[in-house]
């Protein structure tokens, strides 16, 4: 088995975990911030996508699907382009939000498959090769891809909750 297969099938799960929440749940829910702090579903999703997406697009040097495939069109978000989204406040954060859920669903399933395209492709190798030295110690490839997985399993979790919360008021 290759290398990275476990972070392919880990990355599967939380996708699996997105979309069960987000079928669980019409568009005004999901849409929905329970409390100040807590972001949406819409938001969680939005956000794990977008932020796999422009990880991996960076990892191989390859303009974002977010521009490319025209999701920032699609979405038409009331935000600017160079936002930080994990450092949205509640305020930036309730502008996320969708009138489909396919657009959630179907942003996040290109980025999912861009990510696994990349990892089945890597050799390992590569994995450890130090692509940015802003940091103490510098990241490789290898701990940029963790932590990519990382959170988009963390979101994921994050959803489920967040879906507790809204439905199960």
């Amino acid at each position: 088995m290759k290398a990275t297969q476990l972070s392919i099938d880990t990355l599967d799960r939380a996708q699996e975990r997105f979309v069960d929440t987000l079928d669980q749940m019409n568009v005004e829910e999901a849409n929905t911030m329970p409390k100040p702090l807590i972001k949406s579903v819409t938001w969680l999703f939005w956000h794990t996508a977008k932020m796999i997406d422009q990880q991996i697009s960076g990892l191989n040097n390859s303009e974002p699907l977010w521009t490319k495939a025209g999701w920032r069109e699609k979405f038409d978000l009331d935000l600017p382009d160079d936002t930080q989204d994990w450092r949205h406040t509640p305020e930036e954060a309730a502008k996320v939000v969708v009138t489909d859920k396919s657009l959630l669903s179907d942003y996040l399933a290109e980025s999912v498959e861009l990510a696994k395209t990349y990892l089945e492709n890597i050799d390992d190798e590569a994995l450890h090769e130090v692509i940015d030295e802003n940091w103490d110690p510098p990241v490789t490839r290898q701990v940029r891809l963790v932590s990519t997985i990382d959170d988009a399993v963390m979101h994921s979790g994050q959803a489920v909750y967040t879906r507790r919360l809204v439905i199960d008021k």
